[in-house]
């Protein structure tokens, strides 16, 4: 293609980006769009929550989303970090959401601000404060006057401060669109006819706020008019609005899924994801949101659940630490460009079914005015399909979508990849003092051990056993219950051969027993996990005539943030606990009996977290594997500027901070099951969150993301609360890079990139398909060509090998055009590399590095 009409199509593509930072318009709607400014828009969105990221990072995840051909970021509001106490709000640091929203605008993006202010997002109680819990009356999400008053409250406070600063596209700012409740119609049955009162009211509400931009509940089915009700699913090309005056959106497509303590790790095949979005855009859609585009970290104790991990990674386009995750971005990008090149079609029409065939699906978009675009879906997960549209024949892979932005040439098939694959590098640098070495991160460790049981002046007692989390009220992850009691000499329990059990039940979520100041031993701690909460442990246990202490430390690993009143979904000892003994049937129930509380930890009421204190023992023998032990260190971080991680193999349960905020709870003692991973996994065929899974067998999370701007060159701290028992010198910083090594496969079948591509036929070339790579950093080149391979190459990146036939002249070819380069682009077909077996579909496969 000519330089010149190159440039025509790049500027063509930038004044497509260029239409969404005009602000100040007028936003409404109708059946087929959003419409901003008097214009329908097809709009493309993704979820990045500002709190699970940092106010240093918003700016680059803002910017890489915009490169990746985003129009929108969508964010919920997070009620219980904003006002953690009644009346006392908090928008600083990670939690201001007015300089995240004036960041996006500043990149020229809209935005959807979902209020709620219920969120879910696997958030700790789904994103309500729990003094809500404690208001007389109170009933979450239904007609209930407490609640309701105090969800207007908090909904007009964030309407209003939108307003004062300008915000609303109404008054020239970015907000598009809002959102009032979240998923509701999941659950809406349980509550019967309060809960259709309370969805009138809440849209009525949120009306009145007179925002100037359109509301909308998704998942909502009788969502009252004008509010637009939306869609959240893996798949929403089915969706229909409940009004044929509402358009067809989407609020949450689900890009991975979340990670659970306990569970392995779930991946999305970016093949799958793209369909789901062609076929979305294809059957009428015009807005269309990631969930989530960047999911980020659980810092402090904000995870939800329970059990859901400190990383929400989520599978996104940018994964946790901020990088772009190829091919992901990159393929999904391809796609956003293949269907802006389809806009002009999509808004002025509405479209037409062409027949087929079983399985096959021809959408078109045709205007009298010439206007032409097509989709031709294979919806079957078996055989490719070629198929006759227009005259002409098209291959069709199976579960795959081809956009014809000119109802004649295939610019995209979603099953078809042309960017390229990135092998994320780790670099390790330890922790552990070196006595020889200049280069050693940690200054020495120093410790406090936790005293055992009731050790704060607010402990308190009463008979029976307690809810956790009306009694802690979430201020700790602790509950401390404890009971002495006397054992007489001639108490059965004591005869010989009997063997005691410590029988405790549990609500959840997890606990650890202590008898007489030591924890069980072999068997001391119970866990739940992400599928049921509860725990019901037997401890074998040894008593001693008289006196004996019963220590039980209860925990929360993130409260619940999904149901029908979850609200009243409980946690910690509830009973009943009873010794039994296993050898005469002797059994003791100490449910009733005087229990002593403890909400939280001594080190927690002492800021041990901070690091100041004066306790900290260095000179002593530092415990490892022992249990309630607090850590301590100083380091410096780790050259460069990569995004940082500790990795906390060696230690088994806890928290950690740096510098004084926290990180977030690790446990990488917590194993996924062995069986059920797929890693390869067929991207053909319905996704569902346990369909493509990895890393089964291994620490659902060793990696703990550390931001960099939470940094200092030097004299870091570092502060730990083990549970369970640990070995804090195991423990290293690891920095994550874009790896040096870079794939590409392309097909001779596969599109011609869509950048190369013009929807003008005077200026349309077809040279075929063509093999591009680039290195990830700007100052980096192409070094050398571990792999290339034209033919029938076999693998992935990482694992490529030859197929049965292979060009001989594939490597020099590749080296020839690449090393030396930041870039190169080859053209995949036999005038390139000849023709190594005739009569075959050829492929070429390409691994670099990068230096």
């Amino acid at each position: 293609m000519a330089s010149k009409e190159i440039l025509l199509l790049v500027l063509c593509w930038g004044l497509v980006v260029l239409a969404t930072t005009s602000f100040g318009a007028n936003v409404t709607y109708d059946h087929r769009a959003v419409v901003i400014g008097g214009k329908r828009r097809v709009l493309i969105s993704g979820s990045i929550h500002y709190p699970r990221s940092t106010p240093e990072m918003w700016p680059d995840l803002i910017q890489k989303s915009k490169d990746g051909g985003l129009d929108v970021i969508e964010t919920y509001v997070f009620w219980n970090l904003h006002e953690p106490v009644r009346n006392q709000y908090n928008f600083e640091g990670r939690y201001d959401l007015v300089k995240f929203v004036k960041l996006v605008a500043e990149a020229g993006l809209y935005v959807h601000l979902r209020i709620g202010p219920y969120v879910c997002a696997e958030w700790n109680y789904g994103g309500f404060p729990l003094w809500l819990h404690f208001i007389p009356g109170i009933q979450f999400r239904t007609d209930n006057e407490p609640f309701k008053a105090e969800m207007q409250r908090f909904t007009a406070k964030i309407v209003d401060m939108m307003k004062q600063e300008k915000l609303y596209a109404s008054q020239g700012g970015p907000i598009i669109l809002s959102q009032i409740e979240n998923e509701y119609g999941n659950i809406d049955s349980a509550y019967g006819a309060a809960g259709k009162s309370y969805i009138k009211w809440a849209a009525g509400m949120a009306l009145s706020l007179d925002t100037g931009v359109p509301w909308v509940m998704c998942q909502q089915s009788d969502a009252p008019d004008p509010i637009i009700n939306t869609c959240n699913g893996f798949y929403c090309d089915q969706f229909t609005p409940n009004s044929n005056n509402k358009p067809k959106m989407w609020t949450e497509n689900w890009s991975g899924w979340f990670l659970s303590f306990g569970g392995a790790v779930p991946y999305r095949p970016v093949e799958d994801l793209a369909f789901a979005v062609a076929r979305f855009f294809q059957r009428g859609g015009t807005f269309q949101n990631y969930y989530m585009y960047h999911g980020g970290t659980n810092f402090d104790r904000t995870s939800g659940g329970p059990f859901i991990s400190t990383s929400y990674d989520y599978d996104a386009p940018l994964d946790e630490y901020g990088l772009i995750r190829q091919p992901k971005w990159g393929h999904l990008k391809d796609l956003h460009k293949a269907i802006k090149l389809c806009e002009a079609a999509l808004v002025a029409t509405d479209p037409t079914y062409p027949s087929l065939g079983p399985n096959l699906e021809a959408t078109v978009y045709k205007t009298g005015s010439g206007l032409c675009s097509a989709f031709l879906a294979n919806i079957g997960t078996n055989s490719d399909v070629t198929v006759k549209f227009n005259g002409n024949s098209y291959l069709l892979p199976a579960w795959s979508v081809s956009i014809l932005p000119d109802c004649k040439n295939v610019v995209f098939n979603t099953a078809k990849i042309n960017s390229v694959t990135l092998v994320p590098s780790f670099s390790r640098q330890s922790l552990q003092v070196a006595a020889d070495s200049s280069d050693a991160i940690g200054s020495g460790w120093s410790y406090i051990n936790e005293p055992v049981g009731i050790s704060k002046d607010d402990a308190f007692t009463k008979p029976g056993l307690l809810e956790q989390i009306k009694t802690t009220a979430d201020q700790s992850d602790y509950l401390w219950y404890s009971l002495s009691t006397n054992i007489k000499a001639d108490e059965p329990l004591l005869e010989d051969g009997s063997k005691t059990v410590l029988h405790v039940q549990s609500l959840g979520h997890a606990l650890h027993a202590f008898i007489n100041g030591k924890l069980v031993a072999f068997a001391g701690s119970g866990y739940g996990s992400s599928s049921n909460a509860k725990v019901t442990v037997d401890f074998p246990i040894a008593l001693a005539p008289g006196k004996n202490t019963f220590d039980l430390l209860s925990l929360t690993v993130g409260l619940q943030n999904y149901g029908a009143f979850y609200e009243k979904t409980g946690a910690g000892i509830t009973g009943p606990v009873q010794l039994k003994g296993s050898g005469n049937g002797t059994n003791i129930d100490l449910s009733s009996q005087q229990w002593t509380y403890q909400t939280g930890l001594k080190g927690e009421e002492l800021n041990f977290p901070s690091g100041s204190s004066t306790q900290w023992d260095s000179k002593s023998t530092l415990p490892k594997l022992q249990p309630l032990v607090w850590y301590k260190t100083t380091f410096d971080a780790p050259a460069g500027s990569e995004p940082v991680a500790i990795d906390f193999t060696g230690m088994g349960k806890g928290e950690a901070w740096v510098n004084g905020q926290s990180i977030g709870r690790y446990w990488p003692t917590y194993v996924s099951q062995n069986g059920g991973c797929t890693d390869p996994c067929n991207y053909r065929g319905a996704y569902s969150s346990n369909k493509c899974l990895k890393n089964c067998g291994k620490p659902s999370q060793s990696l703990y993301h550390v931001p960099r701007s939470w940094l200092k060159s030097s004299g870091n701290t570092l502060v730990l609360f083990e549970e369970i028992g640990g070995d804090p010198t195991k423990i290293s910083f690891v920095t994550k890079q874009l790896g040096s090594s870079l794939c590409s496969h392309v097909t001779d079948s596969h599109p011609l990139p869509v950048d190369m591509w013009g929807s003008d036929s005077k200026i349309q070339r077809k040279p075929g398909p063509v093999l591009s790579l680039e290195c990830p950093n700007p100052n980096q080149v192409i070094s050398s060509i571990k792999f290339a391979s034209f033919g029938t190459p076999l693998g992935t990146c990482g694992s490529f090998s030859r197929g049965r036939c292979s060009s001989a002249r594939s490597l020099s070819v590749v080296r020839q055009a690449c090393v030396g380069s930041k870039s190169c682009s080859i053209g995949v077909s036999v005038n390139t590399f000849g023709d190594p077996c005739k009569g075959v579909m050829k492929s070429l496969a390409v691994e670099a590095s990068c230096t």
